[in-house]
């Protein structure tokens, strides 16, 4: 499957203990912080909530991101909302 004329890169998501989050076929990071990760995927708008997340690797030409912290949850966004990041977090 391609996606704007590139080759769409395989998923996938690996959580070790809740601590460390791996993340392929990333293709943005759109924001960071110590409670929120927003990351653009060849399978939508990926948001990691938790507390102390890090990103501990950034890989976007190789489309891997890995976060370290204590992750809460693992949301999916069906669609685009109006509005920032705000907005769709706390949506």
């Amino acid at each position: 499957m391609e996606r704007n004329g590139l080759p769409e890169l395989p998923q996938k998501l690996t959580l070790e203990d809740r601590r460390r989050l791996t993340v392929t076929g990333v293709q943005d990071v759109e924001s960071f912080d110590e409670s929120a990760v927003v990351l653009h995927t060849n399978r939508g708008v990926l948001i990691v909530k938790g507390r102390e997340l890090h990103l501990k690797q950034l890989s976007v030409d190789g489309g891997q991101v890995a976060v370290d912290g204590n992750v809460d949850a693992l949301l999916y966004e069906e669609s685009r909302k109006e509005g920032g990041f705000l907005a769709r977090l706390l949506g």
